[in-house]
């Protein structure tokens, strides 16, 4: 693996482990009272997204399931900032998180 894609990989698994220290045990209800919590996590799933879009640019076909999508929903935080559904983020956030987290954790070890 070349040291870059290592670097990015380390990125995200970094901005993961930033979001899970951000909401702890906290539930859906906690997320919408804190709007500081919610920009720290919108602003973490960017760094996801753009590290998988440079992932992507150096090797096109790199396993990450999804990677396509993980670049949209960077792109629409970004621009579409005025048109964030809390509910989606909260859904990513607490079940395709994880998945991501686990298969960077995987890949990192090759």
């Amino acid at each position: 693996m070349q040291p870059e894609i290592r670097a990015y990989l380390h990125d995200i698994l970094e901005a993961a482990n930033s979001i899970e220290s951000y909401i702890g045990k906290g539930n859906f209800k906690d997320y919408l009272k804190e709007k500081q919590l919610r920009r720290a996590v919108e602003r973490e799933l960017e760094i996801i997204g753009e590290a998988v879009n440079r992932i992507l640019k150096v090797e096109p076909d790199f396993p990450i399931d999804d990677a396509r999508r993980i670049v949209n929903l960077r792109n629409w935080v970004i621009h579409g900032y005025d048109k964030v559904d809390d509910g989606l983020i909260w859904g990513i956030v607490s079940k395709d998180l994880p998945i991501l987290k686990l298969r960077v954790e995987e890949l990192m070890k090759e």
